[in-house]
């Protein structure tokens, strides 16, 4: 039997296990073996290039992705919290590019033609290829709630993507006086990160702790229940006492407008809520390129091919990560690494001509809600019946009646966890 003690511990096992091998760099000029195209740096698409050049270093892999360094949503929270500094959460791509051979280019992606097999990027380049594989992440559904759209989320940041928002919000944290009100409006499932939102409350709280004792959180939620719930919610009463108040969607939780001129958020029935500084997590949907490769349902989202992760619309383009209709596998970064391991299989397998095996795939999530105090679930998924299921008997939750101890070692062990991926995924050290 699969318990949870002994998925955690091979899954940081696997992680930091990974060897570093040296490859030689393999241009267009020699013959590659196929061509890949990568759209996206992130946990997936970084995952996926390098082990595609683990198992044929001839492939000719080439990585779009729009910043030269690429910022994680995971820890991003512990920024905001005051536990990290924001550099510590970003990463390079040398590692790629100088011990694996893949072909770096800086830009971004703008249209895929399928039947041409091009993708074109904003400079009007034009990248030819073989296999395409899409980590696009997820992007903002503007307008969803009625007054926000991006010139108010330089007013009123979403933060759900790791770089100047989130930078945006910290300042705001550190501006806001003593006694002050921070709100966050949490969506409806599906979303990146479901921990996500509570985290951040529960970082922030850490924060005015430490700085402005006296502030107060508003949690407005378009949810009546969330992952990892009843953790959470006896993590702040023992670490914030009555800081952090939590209204559900049946209590009039979903925020339906916002004004950022007054600071204000209305919520369905009417009532009006005023923060000082206020955080809208909004409605979101697969990132952009995946409509222009023409992947998306009509929900927004990218339904894939389960064993493969090959799009169900598009032939040859294959999508990983946020973007994916994948459930019961959570949009996480751990998920995303996974699905680009098991995509770069498939790749790999395609251009040999064999069968790629039946897939499996483990998923943990950590999330800190003081320094010391560090709570987990894990799972196990793998196909049946052309679908993705959880493994049964797999995974589990951190015990609600673990010992201060307890909680002590799974915030250490969410250190190791995030070194341990992004070492995997990047291989590179934050600055």
């Amino acid at each position: 039997m699969i318990n949870r003690r002994s998925i955690l511990k091979s899954m940081g096992a696997v992680a930091l296990a990974t060897p570093v091998l040296s490859l030689p760099s393999i241009g267009r000029a020699q013959g590659a073996a196929g061509r890949v195209v990568i759209v996206g740096g992130g946990f997936g698409g970084a995952t996926a290039a390098k082990y595609i050049k683990r198992a044929n270093p001839n492939i000719d892999v080439t990585l779009i992705e729009a910043s030269g360094r690429f910022y994680t949503c995971p820890f991003s929270n512990l920024y905001l919290g005051g536990l990290r500094e924001f550099e510590s959460i970003g990463h390079s791509f040398d590692e790629l590019t100088d011990v694996y051979g893949v072909n770096l280019v800086t830009g971004w992606a703008e249209g895929v033609d399928g039947d041409a097999h091009t993708v074109t990027l904003a400079s009007g380049d034009v990248i030819e290829y073989d296999k395409l594989l899409l980590s696009p992440g997820v992007d903002m559904r503007w307008g969803a709630i009625e007054g926000y759209d991006e010139a108010a989320a330089e007013i009123i940041p979403h933060a759900w993507k790791a770089g100047p928002q989130t930078q945006l919000l910290k300042s705001q944290l550190e501006a806001m006086d003593d006694g002050g009100t921070f709100i966050l409006s949490s969506p409806p499932d599906p979303f990146r990160c479901p921990p996500g939102p509570y985290e951040r409350v529960s970082m922030i709280a850490n924060y005015f702790k430490n700085n402005k004792p006296n502030s107060k959180i508003l949690l407005l939620d378009s949810k009546d229940a969330f992952s990892k719930q009843g953790l959470f919610q006896a993590g702040w009463d023992a670490l914030y006492g009555d800081m952090i108040e939590w209204v559900s969607l049946s209590n009039d939780g979903e925020v339906i407008r916002v004004d950022p001129e007054a600071m204000e958020v209305e919520t369905a029935f009417g009532e009006i809520h005023r923060g000082d500084v206020i955080n809208i997590v909004p409605p979101q949907k697969a990132g952009a390129i995946a409509d222009a490769a023409g992947v998306t349902n009509e929900g927004g989202w990218v339904p894939i091919k389960p064993d493969t992760f090959e799009s169900q619309l598009v032939d040859d383009i294959y999508v990983v990560g946020d973007a994916t209709v994948a459930a019961p596998m959570p949009k996480s970064g751990f998920s995303a690494n996974a699905q680009g391991k098991v995509a770069a299989a498939a790749i790999v397998a395609s251009f040999a001509g064999e069968d790629v095996g039946t897939p499996s795939w483990a998923n943990t999530c950590y999330s800190l809600i003081g320094p010391e105090y560090g709570i987990s679930v894990a799972a196990v998924y793998r196909v049946e019946d052309g679908a993705i299921t959880t493994l049964e008997g797999s995974g589990g939750v951190s015990p609600a009646d673990a010992d201060e101890d307890f909680r002590r070692r799974e915030a250490i062990y969410a250190v190791g966890w995030y070194d341990a991926i992004t070492q995997d995924t990047w291989g590179s050290s934050p600055a």
